[in-house]
Formats: structure tokens, sequence, C-alpha cells
């Protein structure tokens, strides 16, 4: 209970100072206290914000929740492919040096004899 009064007195010291750009961390605390329960018309006539944009910056907010909820920490089978194509490039490196070297010392490749 203590955090989000401190929050709540923060945001109201901190939006009452007149600022055209809004920053992520001060939009965020306006949407907060729109969440929890201030009226809406009060909150945009304290910070001189129009209604609209409150609620354009909260429907923001909830995209930005659900993309956040919907990651998975990392693809499963795109980390298996990553490995998949590292092993390739590995394996295709190691073929190139076994030509080169099988050319120097004429071993039989392709159905003809180098030298």
């Amino acid at each position: 209970m203590k955090e989000s009064q401190t929050i709540e007195n923060k945001t109201k010291d901190s939006i009452n100072s007149e600022t055209k750009y809004w920053r992520a961390p001060r939009k965020m605390e306006v949407i907060l206290r729109y969440m929890r329960g201030e009226s809406l018309d009060s909150l945009s006539r304290e910070i001189g914000i129009p209604a609209s944009q409150i609620e354009e910056w909260k429907l923001i907010a909830f995209k930005g929740i659900e993309t956040a909820l919907k990651s998975r920490g990392g693809e499963p089978l795109q980390a298996e492919l990553d490995l998949a194509m590292k092993k390739i490039g590995e394996l295709s490196m190691e073929n190139e040096l076994l030509l080169e070297r099988s050319r120097r010392h004429g071993v039989f490749l392709g159905g003809k004899w180098k030298k």
C-alpha cells in the first residue's frame, strides 16, 4: 500500500510540471493512476492532457502487455534451426579443408586422380 501511495505522490509532483513530450515512465504513471480508479476527467484536467490521449496510452499499454505475455522466451524451433545451420557451416568448412588437403596429396576424388 505504501508503494502505491509513493508512486501516486511522485506522479502528482512530476506531472504538475508542464511538459510537451511525455516519456514512457510518466505515461505509465498516468495510466496506473487511471487503472487504480482515478476519474479520467479529473486526471485529464490535472495533467493537461486530453482524455482521449490517456485512453490511447492505455490501449497501447494493454497491447504491449498482451505481446509480452504471448512471448515464449525464445522459439524452440528457431533455436534448433540455428544449431543445425551452425553445424552445416562447420561441416561445409571441414569438407572444403579436406578437399584442399586431398588435392595437395594426390588423393582420388570424384572419379579422377589428382596430382
